[in-house]
């Protein structure tokens, strides 16, 4: 039986952050999937329970092949229709989004989020440097800080987000 009751999606919006309407993500669509391709999770709203994540690919798990497929144009112009139709009680499975038919980052069901272990515990910002990595700080995708840290190839080892640097820092630890 499918459950009809909207989930609580507190736990998600304590890991990730409040979400963001489908409006202000297809006006910042191109820096949200930048930011899911350097491992960010993004929660996007259509209503108040319609909650779908914009997430790394590393966050899909099993075989990619054979998943719907959609270029990040079309998938912006659908944005609505796609975040509604991950909220349904029955899942579907991720949407993989494509740049030049690459796959760049995916579209899937918040609920899919819920319950699953954090991503790996990441070590505070002062190790990070003492290690040799490197921190940028950009301005968020709709306001706040990004800090993004990466390793000596360019790799990128850890993500964070907060209203501050101090908080975009510290959030390099979750």
């Amino acid at each position: 039986m499918i459950d009809m009751e909207p989930p609580s999606f507190d736990e998600l919006q304590a890991r990730y952050g409040p979400p963001v309407g489908v409006e202000d993500a297809r006006a910042h669509w191109g820096t949200l999937v930048r930011a899911a391709k350097d491992g960010t999770t993004t929660l996007i709203t259509r209503e108040r329970w319609e909650l779908a994540a914009l997430v790394p690919l590393s966050r899909v798990s099993g075989v990619l092949s054979g998943l719907p497929v959609l270029s990040l144009s079309t998938a912006r112009a659908k944005l609505g229709d796609l975040v509604r139709q991950a909220a349904q009680p029955y899942d579907e499975g991720p949407v993989l989004l494509t740049r030049h038919r690459s796959p760049v980052a995916a579209l899937v069901s918040a609920r899919r989020l819920l319950g699953r272990p954090a991503t790996r515990r990441r070590p505070p910002a002062e190790t990070l440097l003492a290690e040799g990595h490197a921190i940028a700080l950009a301005g968020g995708p709709l306001g706040g800080v990004v800090a993004i840290a990466r390793d000596r190839d360019g790799e990128v080892v850890a993500t964070g987000l907060g209203e501050t640097v101090a908080e975009a820092l510290r959030s390099l630890e979750d």
